[in-house]
């Protein structure tokens, strides 16, 4: 048991590490890069189409800007879900452009879409077909730019993706191709073999983890980001234990051998949506359902944001005058497999509550690494009617946008919390962290035992579906009309 312990530690003590600065800064640009490019084509498509096609093109104001910013937030959505938004490690350029330009044609129809929706007369058709092809060749130019020069980043060990591989003597041509494609960013932590081959040919360089050594503290005791099956011979109960034990700490699971009979294929670990199985898929693991819930979420936080801020600046002034101190709270918080992020909330407590806290531990009312006391003496006045209500939560639509949270999911869990999981509980991590989740809509909320919360989590991300989803984001309208918070 103390050995479980010790392990557990190890394991957030890699979350303390696991930052994926370089990597979130350079996705940014290149978002913000291809942003102000779409922008820029706006104006310039208008030209070519007065200048080539029609030369009495008048666009009226009110709908040229209301296309415009269907425009933005439709690219800024399709950037966030879609293939293209990845920084591709392996990846072809003609894949890319491919990906690009499924992407266009999307945008394209949803472009029509909205001109007979709403009567846009003032835009032509050839008008959005030009806008579009315009947008598709300079973006593909772009990211093929951007794609050359972060292959040049990668290869010097930059945003390099922590590798351990289960191999053979037949998997040498596989290890040899990810050390030579330095490229690819994959930097391989460890090898578990029995081959002598590979022992001797890699040993000195590459830690070799024997096959009897225990694959959980291996990764626990190790970064690691994925673990790569490389053998010959498909062994189902290897690959399925191996599954289930990434799977519990979010790490990825991947098949790839050059001498196996299948493709490299990537194992989907479904925890989302009825199973926890292992299955072979051949298709992108991103279903029409996560699509349409991501898609969702963005559109929905980004509308919000500009209808909600009225009530943003009035509460900003209640919390100022209220108490001295930010309006804003920002918090470390732990997201999807691990990473951090900082949470926004109005604040809702004096500013010293975070060194008040260790006076107040013995207080605790709640189970597990929880800690919650029913009359928190660090929260203002305001504050108790901003949690009653949920209004404090309202900023975390930031979060939502940035791509950080989601509007429905496990709450994201503070690092301490973390640290004292059960393994059982880490699975939780396996889903973008929500701004409302099954919890929060659970009559008197505060009172549900630590393990039932996590038991309601889990049996959210094991049944999931867009339905589910529409019935807690309504519920969650109805605790907040009913403020039954505390």
């Amino acid at each position: 048991m103390e050995t479980e312990k010790k392990a557990m530690t190890h394991i957030y003590s890699k979350i303390r590490d696991y930052k994926l600065n370089n990597k979130g800064r350079a996705k940014g640009f290149i978002d913000m890069a291809e942003l102000i490019l779409v922008s820029l084509t706006y104006p310039f498509s208008i030209w070519i189409t007065r200048t080539l096609f029609i030369p009495e093109l008048d666009v009226k104001v009110f709908e040229g800007i209301f296309f415009f910013a269907f425009i933005l937030i439709s690219w800024f959505v399709l950037s966030r879900i879609s293939a293209m938004a990845k920084i591709p490690r392996t990846q072809r350029y003609t894949t890319m452009a491919f990906q690009f330009a499924r992407s266009s044609f999307i945008i394209l129809i949803g472009l029509l879409a909205v001109k007979l929706l709403f009567r846009l007369t003032s835009l032509p058709v050839l008008f959005i077909i030009v806008f579009v092809t315009t947008m598709l060749i300079v973006t593909v130019l772009f990211r093929g730019l951007a794609f050359v020069a972060l292959k040049a980043y990668r290869y010097y060990g930059k945003s390099s993706h922590q590798v351990m591989i289960i191999a053979d003597a037949f998997s040498d041509g596989v290890i040899e191709n990810l050390l030579k494609q330095r490229e690819w960013g994959f930097k391989i932590a460890s090898i578990m073999t029995d081959s002598k081959l590979i022992k001797a040919k890699y040993g000195p360089e590459i830690e070799i983890v024997p096959p009897g050594q225990d694959v959980k503290w291996v990764i626990d005791h190790q970064v690691i980001d994925e673990v790569m099956y490389c053998k010959r011979d498909v062994d189902i109960d290897m690959i399925k234990e191996m599954g289930d034990i990434c799977n519990e700490v979010g790490v990825i699971f991947r098949f790839q051998s050059s001498v196996s009979p299948l493709d490299p294929t990537e194992f989907q670990l479904k925890t989302l949506n009825k199973s926890g199985d292992l299955s072979i898929v051949d298709a992108p693991s991103n279903s029409l359902s996560l699509i349409l819930k991501t898609m969702g979420d963005i559109y929905f936080s980004i509308i919000a944001i500009v209808l909600l801020l009225p009530v943003f600046v009035g509460l900003a002034l209640i919390i100022k005058i209220g108490s001295s101190g930010p309006v804003f709270f920002k918090q470390e918080r732990i997201g999807l497999r691990g990473r951090k992020f900082k949470l926004f909330k109005f604040r809702t407590m004096v500013v010293d509550a975070e060194a008040q806290l260790k006076k107040l531990q013995a207080q605790n009312e709640a189970d597990g690494p929880v800690f919650k006391i029913k009359d928190d003496p660090r929260i203002t006045r305001v504050g108790k009617f901003l949690r009653k209500t949920g209004l404090d939560e309202l900023p975390q639509l930031f979060n939502v946008v940035r791509g950080e949270m989601s509007l429905i999911g496990p709450r994201p869990p503070l690092e301490d919390e973390v640290k004292q999981y059960e393994r059982w509980q880490l699975r939780r991590l396996s889903v973008k962290p929500g701004i409302t989740c099954t919890w929060q809509i659970v009559p008197d909320r505060h009172d549900v035992s630590f393990e039932k919360w996590m038991e309601l989590d889990l049996h959210y991300i094991d049944n999931w579906n867009l339905f589910k989803d529409l019935d807690l984001f309504f519920k969650t309208v109805k605790t907040f009309f009913m403020a039954g918070g505390h």
